[in-house]
């Protein structure tokens, strides 16, 4: 038998199941936010990781990741594809910073096949390192896996073919490139960004996509590339250096990435 309800009652019920949802509804959210903010203080972390380990990487990742987003939003991607190409950007090259990789990596002296072998690891060891975060982020470490990739299949680690390589590790490809061109190393100058697009324009095709390298030397997109060059030297950067040597290393703008800029704000 059903009990009856008094009549009073009867209206208040759902008043008091809306109540009860949004409720449940406020704290799933609140959940999500600190979820959130915790994803964002992992990546920072990682971020800080790179910078006391390596400098000359962390100010390239963070080049990279400019550079990266310019070609992303020029190329319409939307809020969740930039977000996702700004991570791989960021986190790209920290398969090289594993102590099996450091020395090698800062090595003056040319590299031999067997070292060369040894270097092409790194996004595979990459992908590993932030293989715990694919449960939050699934693209991060198949993005980070798939950076060396080239659209005529001859890259590594799969050999993946045109549009099977993700399109952010495509995006990001470009950007490394550019980056890996136009700034000095300790064993060798930087060339000039024309030098880079004319690089980046040989590889049409072979290494990269053919429509995001179209996109990128398009001249409006590519001279949104050369004034974040250009602001990358003059605007107060973040002090790096080598640390082995103690030598300045390398330039790293001091950049307030928007994939953390809301989660990491405090709690109103």
């Amino acid at each position: 038998m059903l009990l009856a309800l008094p009549s009073s009652v009867t209206p208040i019920l759902p008043i008091a199941v809306s109540a009860t949802s949004s409720l449940l509804l406020l704290k799933e959210l609140d959940s999500r936010e600190r979820a959130e903010r915790l994803a964002a203080a992992l990546h920072e972390t990682l971020l800080n990781a790179i910078d006391a380990t390596d400098a000359q990487t962390g100010a390239h990742v963070r080049r990279v990741a400019r550079f990266a987003l310019i070609l992303a939003e020029a190329a319409d991607l939307d809020e969740h594809a930039r977000h996702s190409v700004e991570r791989i950007a960021l986190f790209h090259d920290i398969g090289k910073i594993s102590e099996a990789l450091f020395d090698i990596v800062h090595d003056d002296a040319s590299l031999s096949p067997e070292k060369r072998r040894e270097i092409g690891t790194h996004p595979q060891r990459g992908a590993n390192v932030l293989a715990p975060l694919g449960a939050f982020y699934p693209d991060l470490p198949e993005g980070v896996l798939s950076h060396h990739e080239r659209w005529d299949g001859n890259g590594y680690p799969r050999g993946l073919r045109g549009e099977e390589i993700p399109l952010a590790a495509r995006v990001v490809a470009i950007a490394d490139t550019f980056d890996a061109i136009i700034f000095s190393r300790r064993y060798r100058r930087g060339k000039s960004t024309w030098e880079a697009a004319e690089r980046i324009c040989e590889g049409r095709g072979t290494q990269f996509d053919p429509d995001l390298t179209d996109l990128f030397l398009l001249p409006p997109v590519f001279e949104r590339v050369e004034a974040a060059v250009q602001e990358t030297y003059e605007r107060p950067s973040r002090p790096t250096r080598d640390r082995r040597r103690g030598a300045p290393e390398s330039v790293a703008p001091d950049v307030n990435f928007r994939w953390r800029d809301a989660a990491t704000a405090p709690p109103q």
